[in-house]
């Protein structure tokens, strides 16, 4: 699936935004929480402003709601388990909410 040939990598927040703003919702979307080299070392990342996969993940949340779409199918690479868990659990439960909303 990865090596098909309209697969796109963007490596931080700022390429996953205009990606999506120039070319719409792809069909799915597989993150990565460390995108950042600073991610990837044992030390406090919270007084580095680098964006983690989980803000593309909240700008998605945010950019479907504004537009009334539903999320596109989505996976996660990372090998953070924590960050991917944080990832996927806002992804899953924002689906869900979705899912609610349509039943009324």
């Amino acid at each position: 699936m990865f090596l098909r040939e309209d697969w796109y990598i963007v490596r931080n927040y700022q390429e996953f935004v205009k990606r999506i703003l120039e070319d719409g919702l792809p069909d799915m979307i597989s993150f990565d929480h460390d995108l950042a080299d600073i991610h990837y070392f044992d030390v406090d990342i919270s007084e580095f402003a680098e964006k983690t996969g989980c803000d593309c993940a909240k700008w998605l949340i945010e950019y479907c709601m504004d537009h009334q779409m539903n999320l596109p199918e989505f996976y996660s690479h990372s090998m953070n388990p924590v960050g991917r868990d944080n990832m996927m659990n806002l992804l899953e439960n924002f689906k869900n909410h979705q899912k609610i909303l349509l039943r009324r």
